[in-house]
């Protein structure tokens, strides 16, 4: 038995979130007792439930888990913020322990816990405590006035190692997205626009699948409230969102082309090499990087922003990843201490890139690279290359 004030230590058991929580392991049993209730294991399930309304937090640990991953990336679809989706679960996980005895079970679990989860995020949403806008303190550079500043500030990218955790459950019949392109930073910033409301509504249908009677049950509204704000969330997404057809589709994750054309990026970029660039960007390429607002519109802009950084003597190794389901790396400055100066996350149309967005050195962490690179070897070539 645990105490409901000590189970937190038991509900993150064995992992290690982005700032390095967590112990290294989960208890054999209780992993294998949640690889049972996920694979359906009713008469497991039923144990389970049982003991966890008596106290017992291995048992709802192991009821919970296969839920955690999916739910961490619900809760960063709502808020933006791998930092913020990470307190909302933990805030979950701990309202649903100590509310576990009054489950009963009318609705599924997974659907409970999705309630909870939702309404913690609308909590964030409203909360006047997001990540506030950065002035921009790159020494010796200049940027070119930009095309509009930016409204969401507190973005964030979302590791690919998260995504790899989320079952891959189909969802409701009621889904109208793709699970790929519901954790792409476009889709995701277009979220942050709407109202808190709105995009629980929407994330909940559309990207879940839930039933409208479902929805309504879980943010404590009317049916016909919620086919009201899906319908305006509907209209205000696709204000934000390219209409469909307009740019050519990136290649597959992990394809020859993708890999191509990351590639050519890196060649161009740890070169400072203008001409490349011009060559790779499309027409209309945006440029964003939070917490600074500042954001560009169309190759000329984006163009003038690398001369400027280029110029200044910046050079640059990077260091493969992945974010938000799209080619990823960690920048690092060659000279001095090689300290880290943000991540870069890609959005490929075609074999172009369409977009850039720069995340300060804050970032890194998440994606478990260093706050700066080895020395470089005696050969001049970066250290991580060699």
């Amino acid at each position: 038995m645990f105490s409901r004030v000590g189970v937190v230590g038991i509900l993150w058991m064995g992992h290690r979130d982005v700032r390095g929580r967590g112990a290294p392991f989960v208890h054999r049993n209780v992993s294998v007792m949640a690889g049972r209730v996920a694979g359906g294991d009713a008469v497991v399930a039923v144990d389970l439930l049982s003991r966890a309304r008596a106290g017992d937090g291995a048992a709802f640990t192991a009821l919970t888990e296969p839920y955690r991953r999916e739910l961490q990336v619900h809760c960063y679809r709502m808020l933006g913020s791998v930092h913020d989706a990470e307190d909302a679960l933990q805030e979950t996980l701990l309202a649903a322990w100590r509310g576990f005895a009054a489950f009963e079970g009318r609705a599924s679990l997974r659907t409970w816990l999705y309630r909870i989860a939702t309404n913690r995020c609308l909590n964030a949403r409203r909360s006047a405590s997001r990540r506030p806008a950065a002035a921009w303190d790159v020494p010796g550079v200049e940027p070119p006035e930009p095309t509009r500043l930016g409204e969401v500030t507190w973005l964030e990218p979302l590791p690919d190692a998260l995504l790899d955790g989320v079952p891959d459950r189909k969802p409701g019949p009621e889904a109208r997205y793709e699970r790929a392109e519901t954790v792409s930073l476009a889709f995701v910033t277009a979220l942050q626009t709407l109202p808190p409301r709105q995009v629980a509504v929407l994330v909940l249908r559309d990207v879940l699948g839930f039933r409208a009677d479902e929805v309504a049950e879980m943010v404590d509204s009317t049916v016909d409230a919620v086919k009201s704000a899906l319908k305006r969330a509907r209209a205000g997404l696709r204000s934000r969102l390219p209409a469909p057809g307009e740019h050519e589709p990136p290649p597959a994750p992990g394809s020859p082309a993708e890999a191509a054309t990351v590639a050519a990026f890196v060649r161009a970029w740890e070169s400072a090499d203008l001409d490349a660039l011009v060559d790779l960007l499309t027409e209309d390429v945006f440029l964003a990087m939070p917490p600074v607002p500042f954001e560009y519109r169309g190759r000329d802009l984006a163009i003038r922003f690398c001369d400027g950084l280029f110029r200044a003597g910046r050079r640059f190794d990077l260091v493969p990843a992945r974010a938000n389901g799209q080619p990823a790396f960690g920048a690092y400055l060659r000279t001095g201490d090689r300290r880290g100066a943000g991540v870069y996350v890609l959005t490929l149309t075609g074999a172009r890139i369409g977009a850039m967005t720069r995340f300060d050195e804050s970032a890194l962490r998440a994606f478990g690279l260093p706050p700066q690179l080895p020395g470089r070897s005696t050969s001049g070539a970066p250290a991580h290359e060699t």
